[in-house]
């Protein structure tokens, strides 16, 4: 962890997030107004902006926070011992606030209803599954740049989630708060709150499974002895 204070990491975590956030759910409505109903361009504009956003959004706060923005990748950390359980708990705090507020901005950007509830349905095990996968892959993206490439970190997360929309039925969310905030918008953005217990259940067991996984996967060698 950094040298930052704990109010200037959660700080980072908040703003971090708001902008994430207002990245997915204002490309999404921008998206939705100037696509003319054709759905694959709208996701592809919020797949681009999602993933530029991230990757600036990483490459600025992560000296800070370590910017995780996301519960699923707090909670690995903190099963990893890099983050105090209490402080993982201010995280995931102001990782939900931070992204509620950025709903909220980006209603008010485009002079939407400031607080609204969405009636996108995206239910059942296929939808399930894929949160799993995709979150599953996100854990294994960051863990795997931590050994191998941490000077790459942002780009490989932002490419990551990017490629993530078009692979998984669920346009991949991969993590709780964005999720839940996410049931506050209707837009193109947006998930019924009835389809949100089963992707933060799903996103975190794979981050569970991940941890187990990529702990044995990523571990170091033990150097051999010569005969």
């Amino acid at each position: 962890m950094s040298g930052a204070s704990t109010a200037r990491r959660l700080a980072a975590e908040a703003l971090g997030t708001a902008f994430l956030l207002a990245a997915i759910v204002g490309s999404g409505i921008m998206a939705e107004r100037l696509a003319g109903g054709n759905q694959a361009i709208a996701l592809l504009a919020n797949t681009f902006a999602t993933g530029a956003a991230l990757i600036v959004l990483i490459a600025i706060f992560a000296p800070i926070s370590g910017a995780h923005f996301n519960p699923a990748v707090t909670l690995y950390f903190a099963m990893r011992r890099d983050v105090r359980v209490d402080l993982a708990v201010f995280y995931v705090a102001a990782q939900l606030l931070g992204s509620v507020a950025g709903v909220f901005a980006a209603h008010a950007m485009f002079a939407a209803p400031i607080l609204e509830v969405s009636d996108r349905l995206r239910d059942g095990p296929s939808q399930a599954l894929s949160e799993f996968i995709t979150t599953f892959g996100l854990i294994a993206t960051i863990a795997g740049a931590l050994r191998y490439r941490p000077s790459l970190i942002s780009w490989l997360v932002g490419l990551y989630i990017a490629s993530a929309y078009w692979f998984t039925a669920s346009t991949s969310f991969a993590n709780p708060a964005v999720t839940i905030a996410r049931s506050l918008t209707r837009s193109f953005a947006g998930i019924a709150p009835q389809s949100v217990p089963a992707f933060v259940a799903a996103q975190l067991l794979a981050t569970v499974v991940a941890f187990v996984t990529l702990t044995w996967l990523f571990r170091s060698e033990s150097p051999r002895r010569a005969n």
